[in-house]
Order: C-alpha cells, then structure tokens, then sequence
C-alpha cells in the first residue's frame, strides 16, 4: 500500500467493470441468510493479504450476495442512482478523509456545503435557509423535531423531561416511519403521535389536523410539531403543505416538510407546484440520493432557525471551541463527526447541470405514466394508487380473487419477478390491501426497461 496506484488503479478498474456490466447480472441478489457469513473466514488474517485475492472473494462472494440498486431494472423503494460524477465525489471524500464538524478542521468541506445545499435550493424553488448534510432523512426529521421539543419546552434540555409538559407530534397516516422512531427515541412517546386520516389520494386532511390539535389543546397537551409529506413512501402522494401551513401558523406549531423522496421533482418547472407553501415552514428535509443520482448516503436538512436548532443540540468542550466567528455543523445536531458529503452532491449539480437534472426527471415521470397507462388499460390490472410522480402502484385482479387471496396472488406474483432476476420491485399496503410497487429512478433506466418489467409482470400473473 505504499503505491497508492498499484492499490486503487486496478479497484478503479473493477468499479469501472462494475457500471459498464451491471445489466448483465441478476437484479436481485441470489443467497439466502447466512451465507456470505459462512462463506469467508471467521477470524481476521494474521498477515497482510494481495488484494488480487481480496477482489477475488468480491466477485466470489459478495457479488452475488448484492442486490444491485444501481441496476437500470431495480424498481423497488424509491429508483436511484449512484452516477459516475457522485462515485468520484466519494473517492475524493475519502482520499480527502476530512471531518468538518468545525469550520477550521475543514474548511473547505464546511463552504462547499454552504454552497452546495444553497444550489439545492435554488434549483427546487427553495428559499436560501440554512442547509446542512445528513446521512438520510430520519436523521434530518429527527433533528427537525428535536428542535420542536425544545421550543416547547427549553428546560428539558438541563432538567429532562421528567416533569415537563406533556406534547404531541401530527402527521398523516400516511406518513414514513422515521417520524414515529423519532417521537421514541426523543421521548414524546407513541401515545402522543397523532396519525393524521388522509382523503381519498392518500393526503394529509387539513380539517382533520386541525380537529386534532384543537381536541390536544383542550386536553392540556402540547401541540408540538406537524410533518408533512412530499412524497409519501407507499403512494407518493403530495399533503398540501399551504393548507397546513396555514393550521401550523395559526396554533404556532412547528412544520416539518419531509420531502426525503418528492421535493426532488420541484426542480421540473411543470412539477414546481409540489413545495407549494414550503416556503411557510420551519424545515424541510430533501434527499439527493434518492432521485437526484447522489449514492448513498446524503440528506440535506434546511433550517429557517438555524439559531433555534444551535441551541437545542450545542455542546462545546474546551477542546472544540474555536474563534473564526463561523457556523460550526457540529452544533447543529447529534454527531460530531461529518463526512465530506457535500462534495459529490457538488459534482453531480456541476457535471449534470440543471437542464441535465431536469431533463432526466421529466423523463422519469414519463416512463412512470406510460407504466401507469399500460396498466391502466390492460383488463385483470389496476392501479393502486394516483401516479404524481414517478412512482407506480398496481395491482393484479384475476377475476373471481378478492380479499386476502389477492394479497397473496400480489405478494407471490412480487416474489417471481424478483426470483426471476430480470427485474425488482417491492410489495406495498395500500388501503388495507397489497399492491405492487415500481419505482423508476435510475439514470440508465429507458422505456425499453419498464416495456420489460411490464412485460415480465403480465406473463408471470398467468402463472400466479
């Protein structure tokens, strides 16, 4: 390893080998539990070993023990891509190996992500808040809710929250699950999230929310915080964000926007209207690696109080107390340490550009409604759900199956295409009843891809 190339080229050359080959392999990973565990040693080697024989049991054993989310027909969860730009914005990071959680151990890691997050904005129609780098959203929802307790009540950072006011925490049925790890671990406590019904297009109801904070007030329970949704994770529908900004200001509650998954899609002019009233909250959580082809992981949390947040979660040790009179990204949530994620969010808006970026989101949406209108018109198919985004939502309806047995027939039908290898997408509850999800979100992903998946789709129901 004292000659960084003869260690790096031929891993560059395996990564290389990788992307230009990934259509060829099996979209779906092929073990089962337990086995690469039992396939490599249990024990550490006692003496260096060639990488030659490392990069063997990459392609031995972890290889086919992926599931290859980078593939052009991986349609589970939510598409993504982790582009050539980002994957030489990591390398760089982590050559680089800097850790900004004050300004002056990395100087530049805390200015480019001053300059990247503001780009962000300006690309999705944001106002130019303050913006920091997570890893993913659960974190950003967290630290957004976190900053709600405390504006709440401000003495339980030193008292605890033994004693304090008992608060509560809204947002729809509909809603990630991040939003209820997060009342857990910051001590609100399930009892006190409130699952806002949705209307008949999966959105938060604004008269229910406000029903709600109203019945909470009356009880002697504080309304603490609202989080909604752009994006929702099963159906991606869209809350609209105005009308319940309008409740939160009102009661003077704390909004939340996760838009981890949709806030992306505001950067296509057509689709701008999806952060309609954003601009109204007091944070606001978007992911560039979820459909802004930044590999995993980089969340971008924007404050509105920045000020609000600082004093939630900052704790200077003598050993980190610095004079520059600058923002420090440490104080601004749970961790200390902070990877240079900023950097391949950078390359990626630099080497794409906003034309690239929105031409390849307006593309996905494409593809998603010409899925959805297959669907739509092939007889013994539904569609689950509204089609906002690039998100689709469908079900197999054999004549005469209904009830749990088209659950099944769905579930099973989810299981052969992913078994077949040739495509992936998950299974989903919509409504009490299963539906198939396809995601489209990979840059390499073409209408040939998805006339595919549609295809394998149709043959394997006759068979279900």
């Amino acid at each position: 390893m004292d000659k960084p190339r003869d260690y790096l080229q031929p891993t560059l050359d395996w990564v290389i080998g990788y992307l230009e080959s990934v259509r060829d392999l099996p979209v779906a990973a092929r073990v089962a539990p337990g086995d690469v565990v039992q396939a490599l040693p249990g024990a550490p080697p006692s003496s260096p070993e060639e990488l030659s024989a490392i990069l063997e049991d990459l392609d031995r054993v972890v290889l086919p023990a992926v599931t290859h989310w980078n593939h052009p027909r991986f349609f589970g969860y939510f598409g993504l891509t982790g582009s050539v730009p980002g994957i030489a914005g990591e390398l760089i990071a982590a050559a680089l190996n800097t850790n900004h959680m004050l300004w002056r151990s990395s100087p530049a890691g805390s200015e480019l992500e001053e300059v990247a997050v503001r780009w962000l904005a300006q690309l999705l129609g944001l106002p130019e808040w303050f913006g920091l780098i997570n890893d993913t959203a659960s974190t950003g929802t967290f630290t957004a809710l976190a900053t709600a307790r405390h504006r709440v009540d401000p003495a339980a950072r030193s008292r605890g929250l033994a004693g304090g006011p008992r608060m509560a925490v809204y947002t729809s049925d509909q809603a990630h699950s991040s939003v209820e790890k997060a009342v857990v671990a910051l001590g609100i406590g399930t009892d006190n999230l409130r699952k806002i019904p949705t209307d008949a297009e999966f959105r938060m109801d604004p008269g229910a929310l406000s029903a709600a904070i109203a019945a909470d007030v009356a009880a002697g329970v504080r309304p603490a915080a609202v989080v909604a949704t752009v994006g929702t994770t099963a159906t991606t529908s869209i809350d609209p964000v105005d009308a319940i900004a309008s409740v939160c200001k009102r009661e003077r509650v704390w909004l939340h926007v996760d838009a981890a998954y949709g806030g992306v899609a505001a950067a296509v002019p057509e689709l701008r209207w999806i952060l309609r009233g954003a601009e109204r909250a007091d944070s606001l959580v978007v992911n560039p690696h979820k459909w802004l082809f930044v590999p995993i992981d980089c969340s971008v949390l924007y404050l509105r109080d920045p000020e609000a947040t600082r004093e939630a979660f900052s704790v200077v040790p003598d050993y980190l107390r610095s004079t520059e009179g600058v923002p420090n990204l440490m104080d601004y949530g749970i961790a200390l340490g902070r990877r240079f994620r900023a950097l391949k969010l950078w390359m990626v808006m630099r080497s794409m550009g906003t034309e690239g970026i929105v031409a390849a989101l307006r593309e996905h949406v494409r593809l998603a409604q010409l899925l959805a209108g297959w669907v739509a018109a092939e007889p013994g198919f539904e569609l689950a759900a509204p089609v906002p985004l690039s998100v689709v939502n469908f079900r197999c309806t054999p004549p005469g199956v209904g009830g749990e047995e088209l659950d099944k027939v769905n579930e099973s039908l989810a299981e052969a295409v992913n078994a077949s290898g040739e495509a992936l997408l998950t299974a989903t509850r919509i409504g009490g009843r299963t539906a198939l999800h396809a995601a489209v979100g990979n840059l390499g992903t073409n209408e040939a891809d998805v006339a595919a998946l549609w295809d394998l789709v149709k043959g394997l129901s006759l068979r279900a």
